[in-house]
């Protein structure tokens, strides 16, 4: 609670990404204790965490979705080592995470051993709800700091299109807001569908790749200027390059839509 302690996520496998439950990370019963061997992939700030959870197959003839179990352990642990991946931004929160014999102490499984996929699953849909916050608008309407920061009068924003294209985005932005206010008083009073961290994830994560492709085409030429003091060592550009990581990261959107047309949506599977 005071922040002193930093997580990282053990979740996608070099082979298991958007079907996690693929996951060949194994955990071997030794009685008191699991030996831990495996990879994981895209951990978000591996080099800097001090605790990983992390899910790792305990039973390998179980189903999938079955023999998965939801352990934690200090990643100072000898065995676990970490290696950072760069991004074509240039910068990078996510590291490619190794554990060769990691002892890993039975009573650091959260809930049942074999059923880690349940508390996956309600992890899973926070992380979704957290990361749709990004669709919000920071501060003030994309259009007026468009305008502020070219100018009205002369330059890329006199093209209508460009500025019905950000008038449609602030729109689309305050409907956003309005639909995750709605989500969260419908579930504090216990009606939220589950699958619906899906439906905000896929469009909050839609609708911040929109912000910053248009803020690039309002920038024009200039806004592609990579490591000047003017463009403040590139800041809008490698914003806009970390974006595209949102449709991935979370549970890639094919997957969200392939959840909201079966949950929410009732749609026969192929």
């Amino acid at each position: 609670m005071r922040g002193e302690i930093r997580w990282c996520q053990g979740y996608s496998e070099p082979n298991a990404g958007s079907d996690l439950a693929s996951l060949a990370t194994r955990a071997e019963d030794r009685g008191d204790h699991f030996i831990v061997n495996g990879q994981k992939i895209w951990t978000s700030y591996a080099d800097k965490a001090d605790w990983i959870f992390c899910l790792v197959r305990t039973n390998p003839t179980a189903p999938k979705h079955k023999g998965i179990s939801f352990v934690l352990f200090d990643m100072a642990t000898k065995g676990v080592s970490t290696r950072p991946i760069l991004l074509i931004s240039g910068k990078s929160p996510f590291c490619e995470t190794f554990f060769d014999d990691v002892r890993v102490e039975k009573e650091n499984v959260v809930g049942e051993i074999d059923k880690g996929w349940d508390v996956a699953k309600y992890l899973l849909t926070h992380e979704r709800e957290m990361i749709s916050g990004m669709g919000l608008t920071a501060g003030r309407p994309l259009g007026q700091v468009a305008a502020e920061t070219i100018g009205s009068q002369d330059g890329v924003l006199a093209d209508p299109l460009l500025r019905a294209d950000i008038a449609r985005f602030d729109v689309d932005a305050v409907a956003f807001q309005l639909a995750l206010e709605r989500f969260g008083d419908m579930a504090k009073a216990g009606q939220a569908h589950p699958a619906m961290s899906s439906m905000l994830k896929y469009y909050g994560a839609e609708l911040n790749k929109r912000r910053h492709e248009l803020a690039m085409a309002a920038g024009g030429s200039d806004a592609l200027e990579w490591e000047s003091e003017r463009s403040h060592g590139g800041e809008a550009a490698r914003a806009w390059l970390r974006t595209k990581a949102n449709s991935i990261e979370g549970g890639a959107s094919e997957v969200q839509l392939n959840i909201i047309a079966k949950r929410i949506l009732d749609l026969p599977g192929a």
